[in-house]
């Protein structure tokens, strides 16, 4: 994406390509999430070993929430007014625009996909295998099911949550929280400070849990903290105040991204039993770090450390110009690809090679296609980002 930097007598683009980069890689690594839960027993170690490493998908999208606070804020941020810069209606509009038409796009493809699937299973040999260990598209569904995700409350409920596309939860959960941002987060923001809207944050999002009995637990609605995280990497990453440049300027963000993610990581040991929301809420600040972390680098002028670089790359950038697409289309194209693996009693090592050689790359194109279709349309001319050829290009 780009940003314009103040200078003291002209503007001058900036560019922020490692925040597509981040999105890409970790809508690619959900990818990989989904593929190996299907990965059964007989693998070699080393396999084995790489699939320890694919069991933290809900961090992926605790880094979407995160990047999704940074993003809403930072036009705010570097702004000297503190508001939303066209008004509440003009933002609801082009968060619309931009969420919405690809969301009930990929909702009408997993539809017509499950009836081509029951029909394949009535009128031919073919089975479906229903696991709860795996499998992110469901084709069997109610009215209810249908009607909740139209009305995008689908994560209100255990029985609607991953019902269909089960991917869909977290854009429910993204879209209340867009309506949060300009009402209750920016307002607290603006009135008492930036470390103060994040507590309210989490205390709100926290409260269902433990005073409500888990009540709303499905919709995650400690998310909101993590967005309000983004909110504050973006507001230490370009604020010109006094005290958030001194913060900007004098702490390890580097190192205490690194420290805090593997606390993420120990948070997720299940042997420790821990509530889920400590482990998102960790990866949520490793990614705030990250972010200030990868913008000190891109400001400062200074030589990008490998990190930056990675995600600067032309294919992570490409990645994430067709990562929201990827994210809505790639649950359907694993569960069918694995399901017809599964028919075809397959050997354990065979079975993980085929899956991986036919559900990606078809993931990929299926995902650019239907950003082309889609999703780009869609996108405001501020936002709409260069072509993904462009990216991918010499």
């Amino acid at each position: 994406m780009q940003v314009l930097k103040s200078g003291k007598s002209t503007e001058q683009r900036l560019r922020l390509d490692y925040l597509d980069g981040l999105r890409g890689l970790a809508a690619l690594y959900v990818v990989f999430v989904h593929i190996n839960r299907y990965m059964g027993e007989g693998l070699p170690v080393f396999l084995q070993l790489i699939g320890k490493t694919l069991r933290y998908g809900n961090f992926a999208v605790a880094i979407f929430i995160v990047l999704s606070g940074y993003v809403l804020m930072l036009p705010i941020a570097r702004s000297h007014s503190g508001y939303l810069s066209r008004g509440l209606w003009d933002y609801i509009q082009r968060r619309s625009r931009r969420i919405l038409p690809p969301y009930y796009a990929a909702l009408f493809f997993s539809l017509l996909i499950a009836v081509i699937i029951v029909g394949l299973i009535h009128f031919s040999h073919f089975q479906w295998h229903e696991s709860p260990d795996f499998g992110e598209f469901h084709p069997f569904f109610s009215p209810i099911d249908v009607i909740t995700h139209v009305l995008l409350i689908h994560n209100l409920s255990r029985e609607t949550l991953g019902s269909i596309n089960a991917p869909l939860w977290s854009v429910a959960t993204e879209w209340q929280i867009y309506f949060l941002f300009p009402l209750l987060l920016l307002p607290i923001w603006r009135r008492f400070g930036l470390f103060t809207v994040v507590i309210t944050a989490f205390l709100i999002g926290l409260a269902p849990i433990y005073l409500l009995n888990g009540f709303l637990e499905s919709v995650h609605p400690w998310f909101l903290g993590l967005f309000a995280l983004g909110m504050t990497a973006a507001d230490i990453g370009f604020s010109q105040k006094p005290k958030l440049t001194t913060i900007r300027n004098s702490l390890p963000w580097g190192v205490l991204a690194m420290i805090v993610f593997v606390v993420a990581v120990i948070t997720e040991w299940q042997k420790l039993g821990l509530d889920k929301w400590i482990g998102d809420s960790f990866c949520g600040l490793a990614t705030a770090c990250l972010l200030i972390y990868c913008t000190k680098f891109v400001l400062e002028g200074k030589k990008a450390p490998f990190i930056l670089r990675l995600f600067e790359s032309r294919w992570a950038i490409a990645l994430g110009g067709i990562s929201y697409s990827l994210y809505l289309t790639h649950g359907v194209v694993v569960t069918v690809v694995g399901n017809f693996l599964l028919n075809l009693q397959m050997s354990p090592i065979l079975f993980a090679a085929t899956f991986y050689v036919v559900s990606v790359p078809l993931s990929l194109l299926i995902a650019y296609w239907f950003y082309l279709v889609f999703e780009r349309p869609f996108m405001s001319n501020l936002w709409k980002k260069r072509e993904v050829k462009d990216a991918v290009g010499s």
